[in-house]
């Protein structure tokens, strides 16, 4: 911190900077006006003033909202890579020891990972990023809920999808990154033929087997709804605790295994 005295208004002026926590570099300060009771005296161990707590807060909450930002933009940077096809934007995006496969981890096979999905039948796409719920497990990791509603180009077909995505998020030097992303699909469909009916089936390709895409399934209360379960009668739970809203909608569940199998051919 830097401290400069102001005697017309009686207080203090000092510049936080960053630190391991926040994305902002040394050399771009915070400044501020508290009273100078909020100064605690220098310490020469840590080399600047130590905060107070009134100051610790504040810093927590900018730093939080610097977090939110960066998070928010992670799916929208991703859509734009995807349709663009820039693989290196795309997987720099992700955190660099990102698990591919049981035997494959890395930016270097993630990017070969998307290389090849995107090189099969899919001619164009757009994908459109919708709400997107974040919560904080600590002050470097965060879990997400995005959803997406995409148009996807084949040769013979016009496809539509309905998703949504469970991240988590990990900061690394100031950074934000994708540590792990779980699509959900709740539908895949030609433009022209849409998914009524079959119930959760809704994965629908030409010559193959209609599928679930676990859309529903990682949350506890769709399952309780269709099976009758009227909880109308009980209390109202208590709102979530801040920063724990897609954990308590999820009521703790872990994280969902979804499994799609292209290569089913429809009997």
């Amino acid at each position: 911190m830097i401290t400069s005295n102001n005697s017309r208004l009686g207080a203090k002026r000092f510049c936080v900077f960053g630190d391991r926590h926040s994305a902002i570099q040394p050399v771009i300060a915070k400044c501020v006006r508290l009273p100078s009771q909020t100064l605690r005296g220098y310490s020469s161990t840590l080399g600047r003033f130590e905060m107070s707590e009134e100051m610790q807060r504040l810093y927590e909450r900018v730093d939080r909202l610097e977090s939110l930002d960066q998070i928010r933009q992670l799916p929208a940077k991703y859509a734009l890579c995807v349709d663009m096809r820039d693989f290196d934007s795309l997987v720099n995006l992700f955190t660099e020891d990102y698990r591919v496969s049981k035997t494959e981890s890395g930016r270097a096979a993630l990017k070969k990972w998307y290389a090849n999905v995107l090189r099969g039948s899919l001619i164009g796409s757009a994908h459109g990023i919708n709400g997107h719920v974040i919560d904080f497990e600590s002050p470097d990791l965060a879990t997400g809920l995005v959803y997406s509603r995409n148009d996807l180009e084949h040769p013979n077909v016009w496809m539509h999808e309905i998703m949504c995505y469970l991240d988590r998020y990990e900061r690394r030097d100031g950074i934000w990154y994708f540590q792990r992303r779980t699509p959900l699909y709740w539908f895949q469909c030609d433009a022209l033929n849409p998914p009524i009916g079959g119930g959760e089936a809704k994965l629908r390709w030409e010559g193959m087997e209609w599928q679930t895409g676990g859309f529903h399934s990682a949350f506890p209360t769709w399952a309780e709804f269709w099976d009758g379960v009227d909880h109308s009668e009980e209390p109202v739970r208590p709102p979530a605790p801040l920063f724990r809203f897609i954990n308590e909608l999820r009521r703790g569940a872990g994280n969902p295994k979804v499994r799609i199998d292209t290569s089913a051919p429809k009997e």
